[in-house]
């Protein structure tokens, strides 16, 4: 697929992907006229590379762990200096807090619409 598509089944805009091969997170062949063409994986790939920057992971820790999500899972143990470990770790603890927080704000976010539901269903406003 040539990167419009790409861009527009992943959401990504062409400048970021574009970004992503400069960067060696993801490979593109060239047509004859010079034209990228991405493999089918490379939607899943971008997608993988967005949760990870959005997670705050940097794109130099991002390529080292990139072939950690493959299938099958290949892990490369002379790459992983002790810079990367200490990151790895700070990005796991600060994501296991974002995750806390936004299970609660799921949570809360329920609850208050259980609570409009009942309303709407009953007209009486729920016990606490």
């Amino acid at each position: 697929m040539r990167i419009g598509e790409l861009s527009e089944r992943t959401g990504t805009s062409r400048r970021l992907i574009r970004y992503y091969e400069e960067q060696g997170l993801i490979v593109a062949d060239r047509s004859p006229n010079g034209y990228r063409e991405f493999a089918e994986y490379n939607v899943d790939r971008v997608m993988q590379i967005r949760g990870l920057l959005d997670a705050g992971l940097p794109t130099r820790i991002i390529k080292q762990i990139l072939p950690c999500l493959d299938k099958p899972r290949v892990i490369y143990f002379p790459d992983a200096t002790a810079e990367m470990i200490a990151t790895l770790e700070h990005e796991r603890d600060r994501m296991t807090d974002r995750i806390r927080c936004l299970t609660r704000n799921r949570d809360a976010v329920t609850e208050y619409l259980d609570a409009v539901l009942e309303y709407n269903r009953t007209g009486a406003v729920p016990a606490e």
